[in-house]
């Protein structure tokens, strides 16, 4: 008489087996679900941490292109790297400083005297005097001054009050520079020991692979510093020979402003073309109008000729790849953070071409078949091995028949 089939022991068993004998695929079904609520969550979580994400990416950018300077350095005379990330960063920190001197000190001191003329300003409008009294007696607005004279009057007042009544917006930014500092700091005084103890993980091979193609991506991301310097630094060059000509004051400060904000791609143009223009239309309406067909003019240039060249040069990836990516990085990043998220994903979209395509070409490459001539070159000599070794001297019968006479 044959056993009876033992029963499931647990539970899960018992349900594994019901669901094998109604032909449902129970596991495919909860392996699938779990899948999918795990991308959820996941997804869910990275667009939570996404202002931390963006942190970190602009640090690592930062961190990238200072490598270079350290490792500079510690070839020249500093030979330990902390000595020479101290050193790095304390050029960087006082880069900084004398561009935060350079532009807040003019403008702290317009406000300073706008909020102290303001008053005057004030009273010529209400008696029709100067050329603001001028535009408002022409424009009829002279009953809306009149009636909002003391409230124009405070805001003068409160210009001139100190930058911590500027509230949340400037301590966030304060807060979010000094991460980017603190994380930038960290990157290159251990970046190098990650990158050691995760290629000593690895096998030889391996490891000098990735070692290659970190080094294609570093190159990828050098040339895109060099290149956004050059064209930063020809914008600005512009500016000043036009503001310089026009006789336009704070030339020089409007041309290095114009040469730090075309670091951004596409759209640094005209960001700081803005203020740029406006400031010398407040000097005079010629100059003004020159300014804007300057920039007008530079813009389309840099856009479409400048930075497709010299970054397909530099960066050696392909001019319609970069306009790609400078568009499609903008449009993910001002998605996920606002316009600092556009900033970040501007700034970095094209050297992430430049290391996408290293990354694609190194696996097209690694899986590429064997062509048929070296299959066909590796496979001759082992077949023609047998008769080789029978009959010629390279055979390996022959200096065994050989032998038998010396031992004779």
């Amino acid at each position: 008489m044959p056993d009876a089939p033992v029963p499931p022991a647990t539970r899960r068993a018992r349900l594994w087996e019901a669901a094998e004998s109604r032909d449902i695929p129970l596991r495919a079904i909860l392996s699938a679900t779990a899948v999918l609520v795990l991308v959820y969550v996941s997804a869910k979580l990275l667009y939570r941490l996404r202002e931390v994400i963006l942190l970190v990416l602009m640090a690592s950018f930062i961190a990238l292109l200072l490598n270079p300077l350290v490792v500079a350095l510690q070839r020249w005379r500093i030979k330990r790297r902390g000595w020479a990330v101290a050193v790095v960063i304390l050029w960087g920190l006082l880069v900084f400083v004398g561009l935060a001197a350079a532009f807040g000190y003019p403008l702290a001191n317009g406000i300073t005297h706008l909020a102290h003329d303001l008053p005057t300003y004030v009273s010529q409008v209400e008696h029709g005097k100067g050329w603001l009294g001028h535009l408002v007696r022409k424009y009829h607005i002279q009953q809306w001054v009149t009636n909002n004279a003391p409230k124009l009057v405070n805001v003068g007042q409160g210009l001139a009050k100190p930058a911590l009544t500027l509230g949340k917006g400037a301590l966030s930014l304060m807060i979010s520079l000094l991460t980017i500092f603190v994380l930038v700091l960290l990157l290159l005084l251990e970046g190098s020991k990650m990158r050691a103890g995760l290629l000593g993980m690895m096998s030889p091979e391996r490891a000098a692979r990735l070692t290659r193609i970190a080094g294609h991506v570093n190159r990828s991301v050098t040339g895109y510093m060099l290149g956004n310097f050059l064209t930063s630094l020809l914008a600005g060059l512009v500016v000043f020979v036009t503001l310089f000509l026009l006789g336009v004051p704070f030339a020089f400060l409007w041309a290095l402003w114009v040469a730090l904000v075309d670091f951004l791609p596409m759209i640094g143009g005209a960001l700081a073309g803005i203020p740029t223009v406006l400031f010398a239309l407040a000097h005079s309406v010629p100059a003004g109008i020159v300014t804007l067909l300057v920039f007008l003019v530079y813009t389309q240039v840099e856009n479409h000729i400048l930075n497709p060249v010299v970054m397909s040069r530099t960066v050696r990836v392909n001019p319609l790849l970069v306009l790609v990516a400078i568009l499609v990085g903008a449009s993910i990043g001002s998605w996920l953070g606002g316009i600092f998220g556009a900033f970040v994903a501007a700034l970095i979209a094209i050297p992430s071409a430049g290391a996408l395509q290293v990354l694609v070409r190194e696996i097209w490459q690694a899986t590429e078949p064997m062509p048929a001539a070296a299959l066909g070159g590796t496979a001759g000599p082992a077949e023609g091995a047998g008769p080789a070794g029978g009959t010629g001297p390279a055979g390996g019968a022959g200096p065994s028949e050989g032998a038998g006479p010396d031992g004779d």
